[in-house]
Formats: structure tokens, C-alpha cells, sequence
């Protein structure tokens, strides 16, 4: 018998719980592993597509917007300056490395966060694993879709940072200047980690509705409680969204709306969530 069979069959002890953790880790970290050595062999993919995506004049969200600022210049001519107000992204500069190995462990650094992300749903997986023999059989039926609803969500948060959130920030910083006497030449390393932390951040913030779900089920948290500091909430969306954006206004609201809806639909999870249960219980 396995130890996740003994897992789920048996009470165990606390370091054969540990024990049943750490495979399900191993696991988790194999796979993330094996997605980074793919990830590393497709060197042209990873960076020339993926990485360096947002930066070029022709990546989709650019096209998009150059698009609509034409078609806003032909309805309303007397009111948009120019037919490509909107097309940004043309200016941005070259990367320059100036590390001997830079080059070398931003490649190892870049697949590993790619692994990571091709692999969240197996690692949701293995850690659901882990957890659902401890519930009771209401509780799993109750989460019964997690791990496809917490993939999802951070699917949109990924595709949200890179496509919409990433390119605007990239543009914003590399073009912005305090006087034509500074020139702004952009490092490998710096442009990593700005793409890297928006991206990831906005997969562990779109969450949030996940987060309210198990606080929700342990008896944290109301819909009450969550109407009633609705308007804090606001404010903290706004000091992360100031944090993982660059200081302008445009990309600070670009993520605190997707944060204020995904606190809306929690509360109306949260709701769901206590209403069932009260009918469970009847």
C-alpha cells in the first residue's frame, strides 16, 4: 500500500505526515524541474517570443492599441490629436548586459520561472493531493474543480501581467526621462525582473477569490465582513497595484480594476458559500 493509500485509509502520525508532504514536494519540484530543462533547450522561444514579446514594436498589445487609436482618430477626429496617439512601444531601447554570466543565469533564472508556471497545475494538484484526504466527504464535493478554478485564475492573472500589464510598463520605464541630457539604457537583469515580478504577481493576486473561498469555508470571514471594508480593500488594491507597477496613474488602475472586480465576485462567493452551508445544516 502507498503512503497516500495510508494517507487516506489510516490515521497517521505527525512525521508520517511529513512524510506523505515531502513526496508530494519532491514531486511538485521534479516537475518543475523537468518544465525548466524544456523550457532551457528552447532558448529562441523563451526569450525572442516570450521574454522579449512586450518590448517589440509589433507585439499584439502595441498593434492593439496603435489599432484603436486609429479607429478613435476616425469617429472623433475634433477630439484625438492624431491618428497614432496611442501607438506606443516604438521607442524602446536595446537590452545590454554588462555581467560576464549574466547572460548565462538569466537563462537558468527565466526557465526555472517558466517551469514554475507551466507546472502550477500539477504542483495545485499534488498539494490537493495532500490536503483532501483530511476533509470530510461534503467538504471535497465542495471543493470538487479547485485545482481547474485555481489554474484558471492564475492563467488569467499570467496573461493579464504579460499582455496587458508588462508592455506598459516596459514602455513607461524605458521611455520616461528626467532631462535629454540622461539616456536610459536598459540592463538584461533589470528587464527580467520587471517583466518576472509583474507577471507573477498578477497570477498570485487574480487568487484572491480562491483566497476567500478557504478563509470563507474555516470560518474567517463573512460576506458581511467583506462588504464592510469594501472601501479598505480599494485602497490596498491601489498600494499593489503602486507596487508592481511603474508610479503612473494608467497602469495603477490597469490592475486595481481587475482587483476591485475579483473582490466583488469573492463576495458574492463568500455568500454562496455560507448560504449552501446553512442549508446543509437545516
Amino acid at each position: 500500500m502507498s503512503l497516500d493509500q495510508e494517507h487516506t485509509k489510516t490515521e497517521m502520525s505527525f512525521l508520517e505526515h511529513l512524510e506523505v508532504l515531502r513526496w508530494h514536494l519532491v514531486r511538485s519540484a521534479a516537475a518543475v524541474v523537468i518544465m525548466a530543462a524544456l523550457a532551457f533547450l528552447n532558448k529562441s522561444l523563451l526569450f525572442d517570443t516570450i521574454i522579449f514579446g512586450p518590448k517589440r514594436p509589433d507585439f499584439w498589445t502595441f498593434e492593439q492599441l496603435c489599432n484603436l487609436s486609429n479607429y478613435l482618430y476616425q469617429i472623433f477626429p475634433n477630439i484625438v490629436a492624431s491618428a497614432d496617439v496611442l501607438c506606443v512601444g516604438q521607442e524602446i531601447p536595446k537590452l545590454q548586459n554588462i555581467n560576464m554570466a549574466g547572460q548565462f543565469t538569466s537563462h537558468i533564472m527565466v526557465s526555472l520561472i517558466a517551469g514554475f508556471v507551466v507546472a502550477f497545475p500539477y504542483i495545485v494538484w499534488e498539494m490537493w493531493r495532500f490536503i483532501s484526504p483530511g476533509l470530510h466527504p461534503k467538504e471535497q464535493k465542495m471543493a470538487r474543480g479547485l485545482v481547474f478554478w485555481v489554474s484558471i485564475l492564475f492563467l488569467l492573472g499570467i496573461s493579464f501581467g504579460y499582455f496587458i500589464i508588462s508592455p506598459l510598463s516596459i514602455n513607461f520605464l524605458a521611455t520616461y526621462s528626467v532631462s535629454e541630457q540622461v539616456q536610459t539604457i536598459p540592463t538584461l537583469s533589470t528587464y527580467i525582473s520587471t517583466v518576472t515580478l509583474v507577471v507573477i504577481a498578477s497570477g498570485l493576486l487574480f487568487e484572491l477569490p480562491i483566497l476567500v473561498f478557504a478563509l470563507t469555508k474555516l470560518g474567517l470571514i463573512t460576506p458581511a465582513f467583506l462588504r464592510k471594508y469594501r472601501r479598505h480593500f480599494f485602497v490596498v488594491a491601489l498600494v499593489i497595484s503602486a507596487i508592481i507597477t511603474p508610479p503612473d496613474v494608467f497602469s495603477q488602475l490597469l490592475v486595481s480594476i481587475p482587483l476591485v472586480i475579483l473582490y466583488e465576485v469573492s463576495i458574492v462567493l463568500s455568500a454562496r458559500i455560507i448560504k449552501r452551508d446553512e442549508k446543509s445544516t437545516d
